[in-house]
């Protein structure tokens, strides 16, 4: 197993990150947000967008950071967010009162209410805010609370356009709620359309059919809706409406069509190593899980073996030198140096975990262990505030959802 490169354990960028870290970092797990590589990122997805002539939708929980989101809405010149817990609602409408929402999975109806118990300031829930609902009993259920409140609920529903997790899926369901929201126009008002389609991008067995023609069929289901509704309640059609549909494995696909409004995209800005895919090839890795290396103690050593571990470090070379990082088990992948692994055998550890190499990883205590995260939406939550580096050094500190 070599090295990065003939400088050492680390390719050039990883080793001024070492040593960025080790001169200003809090020597502490933490997980870092390449802003080069973002606005990189960023503007891929802004000339796509700008491609299909329609606009941009930032999932939050995808990039759980007032600081993160605040910089991709400048960057991307978008005021839309898609949020999916009321917590973190509650926090964009203080933080981001200028903003639409969307919510990105349908809360139980007691999650709407906490909301409106907890919501202050001037952002505007009536006009602002879509709740998405997925069944006629849940929107009954959102009409009795916009009733005890006296108020107006803007309500999109959820289409199952193939991802099957729910969702309208019969137009005989959709009309009884289209009806309802008729019948009730000082409670709810129709605001839209959800359909969310990432399995089309993310690389299904060739058998079970090609993007293309999954991308059709889900656009197939999405017209079908479409036509019913304005064709069965032309008075509740206009064209304000938000029809949303894609998601960071699928946006791309979205270009050549006319029928949504608008895209999500969220974890494909970061592109942890579970969005390494097809549509995605243009995304660059943007977010890494970095950490101190503790102790660096030789060959593995297994509890109770002792002497009889040498049989690891004989079998394979890539535990000749064994390292204790500062915390672990995370849902990320050894990104440098090359070469690192966890030991099954010794286990696992959030606290001090084992990591193996071979001599020629050459890692120094204190040195970083630098990992990809394998997704962003809980792993980005773990370390506290996020460092944001440019060239080399952090220039950014940005706190994170509670």
């Amino acid at each position: 197993m070599r090295p990065d490169d003939r400088g050492g354990p680390y390719s050039e960028y990883f080793r001024a990150l070492n040593r960025e870290l080790k001169d200003h970092g809090p020597m502490r797990p933490v997980m870092l947000i390449d802003l080069d590589r973002l606005d990189h990122n960023i503007d891929v997805v802004v000339q796509s967008v700008n491609r299909a002539g329609k606009h941009l939708r930032l999932v939050e929980k995808s990039l759980p950071s007032p600081g993160l989101l605040n910089y991709i809405a400048q960057r991307a010149g978008t005021q839309r967010l898609m949020s999916f817990h009321q917590p973190f609602l509650n926090h964009d409408a203080v933080q981001f009162p200028g903003v639409d929402i969307l919510l990105g999975k349908p809360l139980p109806v007691r999650s709407a209410q906490l909301f409106y118990e907890n919501h202050k300031g001037p952002f505007d829930p009536a006009k602002q805010l879509q709740w998405l609902l997925d069944t006629p009993q849940r929107l009954q259920q959102y009409l009795a609370l916009a009733q005890g409140l006296g108020t107006r609920l803007q309500v999109n529903i959820e289409l199952d356009v193939g991802l099957h997790r729910g969702g309208v899926s019969e137009l005989a369901v959709l009309g009884q709620m289209l009806s309802l929201i008729s019948a009730n126009p000082q409670h709810l008002a129709f605001a839209g359309f959800m359909g969310y389609d990432p399995f089309v991008g993310m690389g299904v067995p060739e058998i079970l059919g090609s993007p293309e023609a999954l991308f059709a069929k889900v656009m197939l289901i999405y017209q079908r809706c479409v036509d019913f509704t304005r064709q069965q309640f032309p008075g509740l059609w206009h064209d304000g409406l938000t029809l949303n549909t894609a998601g960071s494995p699928s946006y791309r696909l979205h270009e050549n069509e006319r029928l949504s409004t608008e895209v999500s995209v969220g974890t494909a800005m970061l592109k942890p190593t579970h969005y390494d895919l097809p549509s995605l090839t243009e995304h660059v890795p943007a977010a890494y899980i970095a950490t101190p290396v503790l102790k660096s103690t030789g060959a593995v050593n297994i509890p109770a073996l002792d002497g009889k571990s040498a049989l690891f470090s004989w079998w394979d070379t890539n535990q000749r030198q064994t390292f204790f990082i500062y915390g672990g088990y995370w849902m990320a992948e050894f990104e440098s140096p090359r070469g690192l692994q966890s030991n099954g055998v010794y286990g696992r550890s959030s606290n001090q975990e084992m990591v193996n190499g071979s001599g020629a990883v050459g890692l120094q205590v204190e040195d970083q262990v630098f990992l990809r995260p394998t997704q962003t939406e809980s792993v980005l939550l773990q370390f506290g505030d996020l460092l944001a580096v440019r060239g080399g050094k952090i220039v950014e500190r940005w706190a994170v959802y509670s």
